[in-house]
């Protein structure tokens, strides 16, 4: 570990960061520091998401202390009591308020998927700050582990059925909560992830997803997904408190559009059909069974007349959707946004009485689930669930500055689109009428989104990605005000990558996959002879992402049909990404096993720009030798809601010089799915790749200008098909020279974070051993001595009073591992001072190899240590210590580590050996 002072806070590193390591870490801390919101772009690759987490939490961390100290207290491990103690004197109820009215903030760290969110505490465990507290707010689909819940499919029929065990106490994991939540097993748990919680949950019969929410109340940085912070009711359900507290959004690439879906609604009438029939389900089960609902027991705080009025207003609203005159234009037709408030009111719902008809919308979905877990009625009330969600956001602000902004910000569109007729079924109430009106209420300002959470009185927001650029757009259409931004280069040399735009086959065919030619089958022709030559040209993986689906499929069908498909699978195998999860995990797995098999000659995965393999996936080394991107993935030309987007953005450029226009946006958007689709490929400091881009508009300089920085710096346009042969011919010997890693033979699956080993050696010193011994099986202990160097006085002094400072506990060595320092008899005696030092060094070294592998890896790290220090090949070592780092890319820095435990004249080798992971 290395201490690095950046900003005047001390933060601990696994190993010397970069330069360019350091300039994001310091503006992180300036964001926190001066309170600024943030946007800091950083490629992949680069250590990003390390370097986040290290900074955050070493600035938390010393705030922590700073508050301590100024109030004079200075206690180590009695934190939680505490804080207890003074929540309670001051009258503070639990929450993540708890810390924050002290003064001292929570991080919130949202990611868009858990995947993220999981790699992201992978990276937490593994950095010194791994005593801080951390969770995991995860959703019930996750979470839950009750049998009956479990089962439903329906995610809102999920919800309502805990939300009924709950409030009617008939869930024991939920009901054994209160006295679980103080165990101190849970309690002393420092980073608590999903998958712990569920295994805890199972263990000790509670209820995981909300001890999720208990542990948040004690926790420094609670990781969540971005739709749980930016949409208003999840806030509200998960009691998740903003003013004062830090919001990290990372792969923030999608938050524009995150920030506009979870503002934006659509209602059909098929569901206002629905929702009718649900109501008038109950009016009849009350109707026929009026003694099976008198019970005192039963749950029922509505009356007949509420559902009556509730009909009348759903009757009203199908009416008033249905007399809107709309064009016969097939885009559909346009109001403003307040429009929504006028057509409610027609149907009786305003401004005064929105809470009371959504509080009887959400009785009625927790009525018709108590119904139909008992079986006389299988509705589940999503309909009715549907119309309470878009109330409260149609409703989320009833201001007069918010109906101004909604009329700015908002479109409301009415299109007509034939219904899905299911044969035999009576489910859609109109069944005369031939079609289905569907209304969208759609938000084009991620500035509102983001307001409604910034206003709410948050200390920082940072928004961080590989691929933000360009800057300022995105500046002003969130409406930040002077952030503090950044936009990093790669670490990567020009040595690393041979960047290519190809504007003609092989036949000298014009490349480009515009909507006018796409049925060419000249050009699909070319396309797949071009493909094909790069596939015998590109070694091990090769990763190849079209536009959109559809392409795909037209391009796989037709090379099917001329033997092009043949041509190219007899070079590699073809996988090609499905849309369901379960699917799609069984073909990832395959083109794993692939690359790793040695009788194969590698293989393909084909996707698309903003499917699953273009975003938070890992082709690190052999997984990933080259990316090909066919065309420019813009969005739908014709789609309703990408036509008023543009249109919003040329109305907003009309009266703000800052916005950028429609037709800019559009172009944006294909060239920001490109940036993320390439940078699946390089994935860290050692690692290269062909990054090919088979379309003529590439050529565009406007186009180009709106790649990732680090990309365009090194674009080189093919003149000729002869040209682009050498160039990757030349490039991969070049590579496979510079870069000899044993790592080649073997595949690096997995969907971890990647990051070198440090660029920085430990200074030497004089040499001491340790007796090493291991009673892991409970059997025989062997032991034997391990050389090893300590670092300099100087760091561990520093990482001493660092630690006392703050109250760090940066883990001890387990019970298990024994080790006993004594003199080398090669070296000089050491003095007390410096066997202590030494002592420190390694103790806090096999901490944290142990930390980082399961049991068993680590016994085979000890046995392979052991085995080095009785024969001393250092060949074998090499080649031991190959099979554990090659595919774990997040944990190559505790290769430098090793080199302690290297004897004197075998250093050298030793450091040309794990140099190559740098």
């Amino acid at each position: 570990m290395v201490i690095t002072k950046i900003n005047d806070i001390d933060v601990i590193f696994p190993f010397e960061p970069y330069d360019i390591q350091k300039n994001y870490m310091s503006k992180v801390i300036e964001c926190l520091s001066l309170e600024r919101n943030g946007i800091l772009e950083s490629p992949t690759g680069t250590g990003k998401t390390l370097s986040l987490l290290c900074s955050t939490l070493a600035w938390l961390e010393a705030k922590k202390a700073h508050w301590q100290l100024e109030q004079g207290l200075m206690f180590e491990n009695k934190e939680d009591d505490f804080m207890k103690r003074l929540q309670d004197q001051l009258g503070v109820k639990g929450g993540m308020g708890g810390k924050s009215f002290l003064g001292v903030p929570t991080i919130i760290y949202a990611s868009r998927t858990h995947t993220q969110l999981t790699q992201a505490v992978s990276e937490m465990k593994l950095t010194s700050y791994n005593h801080m507290k951390a969770c995991v707010i995860g959703s019930r689909e996750q979470m839950c582990i009750h049998s009956e819940v479990v089962k439903e499919q329906n995610n809102q029929t999920k919800i309502a059925m805990c939300n009924i065990k709950t409030k009617t106490r008939t869930c024991n994991f939920y009901n054994n909560l209160s006295k679980k939540k103080e165990d101190p097993l849970i309690r002393n748990t420092n980073i608590v992830d999903i998958e712990d919680l569920v295994a805890m949950g199972k263990s000790h019969k509670f209820c995981p997803y909300f001890m999720a929410k208990e542990l948040k109340s004690s926790a420094d940085i609670i990781f969540m997904p971005y739709n749980y912070l930016l949409e208003p009711r999840f806030r509200k359900t998960l009691g998740i408190e903003l003013a004062n507290n830090i919001i990290i959004l990372d792969e923030a690439h999608n938050v524009e559009k995150m920030c506009e879906e979870s503002a934006s609604l659509q209602i059909k009438s098929t569901d206002l059909a629905l929702a009718i029939e649900e109501v008038t389900a109950i009016m009849k089960m009350l109707t026929e069974q009026p003694a099976a609902f008198d019970d005192e027991s039963e749950s029922r705080d509505f009356s007949p007349d509420d559902l009556i009025v509730l009909k009348q207003v759903l009757l009203d609203l199908e009416k008033e959707l249905d007399a809107i005159p709309l064009s016969k234009n097939p885009e559909g037709t346009t109001f403003g946004g307040t429009f929504i408030f006028e057509l409610l009111a027609k149907a009786g719902i305003k401004c005064e009485n929105h809470q009371i008809i959504i509080a009887l919308l959400e009785k009625l979905v927790e009525f018709l689930n108590i119904a139909a877990e008992e079986g006389p009625f299988k509705r589940k009330g999503n309909a009715l669930k549907l119309m309470e969600e878009a109330l409260r956001v149609i409703y989320m602000d009833n201001s007069v500055k918010f109906k101004e902004r909604v009329d700015k910000c908002y479109k409301v569109h009415i299109i007509v689109e034939e219904p899905k007729k299911k044969e035999g079924s009576s489910w859609f109430t109109k069944s005369s009428k031939d079609s289905c009106r569907v209304l969208s209420y759609w938000c084009f300002s991620p500035g509102f989104g983001m307001k409604m959470l910034l206003d709410e009185g948050v200390r920082c927001c940072i928004l961080t990605s590989g691929t933000l650029a360009p800057l300022k757009p995105l500046i002003t259409e969130l409406e930040f005000k002077n952030p503090v931004h950044l936009e990093n280069p790669h670490v990567v040399k020009d040595t690393q990558l041979c960047v290519r735009i190809i504007s003609h086959g092989p036949d000298n065919e014009r490349l480009s996959c515009s909507y006018q030619n796409r049925d060419n089958e000249n050009y699909l022709r070319s396309l797949g002879s071009t493909i094909m030559n790069m596939t015998r040209l590109i070694p091990n993986g090769l990763l190849i992402f079209f536009p959109s689906y559809p392409l795909m499929n037209k391009c796989m069908e037709y090379w099917q049909k001329q033997g092009i498909w043949s041509g190219i699978s007899n070079l590699k195998s073809i996988y090609t990404e499905p849309r369901d999860k379960v699917s799609f995990s069984n073909a990832m797995t395959e083109y794993y096993d692939k690359i790793k098999d040695p009788s194969a000659k590698g293989a393909i995965f084909m996707g698309v720009c903003r499917g699953k393999i273009s975003e938070g996936l890992d082709f690190a080394d052999l997984n990933g030798r080259g990316v090909i991107i066919v065309g420019l993935p813009f969005p739908p030309m014709k789609d309703p809601r990408v036509i008023l987007k543009k249109r919003y953005l040329d109305t907003c450029r009309s009266s703000n010089q800052e916005y950028i226009g429609g037709d800019k946006w559009y172009t944006l958007e294909a060239c920001r799915a490109v940036n993320q689709a390439i940078g699946r490929v390089i994935r860290h400091k050692n690692d290269y790749g062909a990054i090919l881009l088979l379309d003529e508009r590439f050529k565009n300089p406007n186009i180009q200008s709106q790649l990732s920085l680090w990309l365009r710096e090194r674009i080189k346009i093919v003149q000729n098909f002869g040209e682009i042969t050498r160039d990757l011919r030349l490039f991969y010997k070049n590579a496979v020279e510079q870069f000899p890693l044993s790592l080649n033979k073997k595949a690096t699956a997995g969907l971890s974070i990647q990051e070198s080993s440090a660029n920085k050696q430990v200074p030497k010193s004089g040499y001491n051993c340790f007796q090493f011994s291991s009673d892991e099986s409970g059997s025989s202990k062997e032991s034997s001595s391990i050389s090893l160097h300590e670092e300099s006085s100087s760091t561990n002094d520093r990482l001493k009073g660092y630690r006392k400072r703050v109250g760090a506990q940066l883990g001890g060595i387990s019970k298990k591992m024994k080790i006993r320092l004594v003199p080398n008899s090669s070296t000089e005696t050491a003095s007390a001072d410096e066997n202590q030092a030494v002592s420190d060094s390694t103790k806090e070294y096999i901490a944290m190899v142990r930390k980082a592998f399961d049991a068993n890896t680590f016994k085979t790290f000890v046995s392979v240590l052991q085995l080095y220090q009785k024969n001393k090949n250092i060949e074998e070592l090499k080649e031991k210590l190959d099979e554990i780092f090659g595919s774990r890319h997040n944990l190559r820095y505790l290769l430098q580590g090793v080199e302690k435990y290297v004897d004197k004249d075998q250093k050298d080798e030793f450091k040309r050996f794990w140099e190559q992971y740098r």
